[in-house]
Parts: C-alpha cells; structure tokens; sequence
C-alpha cells in the first residue's frame, strides 16, 4: 500500500459477502481494462460456473499485481497466523 494513502477502516458484512473459492480464473484484457472472471469447477464435470466478475482499469491491475505478489513473498512458508513452517 502507498505510504501517502489513509488507513481505512474495512467493515465486513460475513453474512452477505461470502468467500468464493476459485480454482480457474478467466482474464480478458483490453487498451482500458481487466476483466476476471473468478470460477470453479462443477464436480467431475468439465463444466465452470463463474461466481464473481471482477473488473479493474490496466493501472489499478498494475498495483493489484504488485502487492499481490509482496503479499506472497511475505507469507511464504509460513501459517495463516503467522508462525514459519519448519
């Protein structure tokens, strides 16, 4: 996150914005923007049922990419609380 941005505060509603599991993702890219459709596989099938679309200009998926991957780099080899993996 840019040091010159404000904290926010991050209010989630656990009842009415559920977490969506994905195991492919779709992206369609343009001179504008970036689309991702978030999906998962049904069952044994071949079919894919898209639960989320998400939608961002080039530049904000150029930020997006960035802190993702800090975000993994940081938590390699460690437990969601925290601790290292030996």
């Amino acid at each position: 996150m840019d040091k010159k941005q404000e904290q926010m505060s991050i209010n989630v509603n656990l009842d009415t914005t559920p977490i969506f599991y994905t195991d492919n993702i779709i992206m369609t890219m343009n001179e504008d923007g970036v689309v991702l459709d978030i999906g998962q596989k049904v069952g044994v099938s071949s079919q894919l049922r898209i639960v989320a679309r998400i939608g961002m200009s080039r530049n904000h998926a150029k930020k997006f990419l960035h802190e993702f991957g800090k975000l993994l780099a940081m938590t390699e080899g460690k437990k969601q609380t925290g601790e290292k993996i030996n």
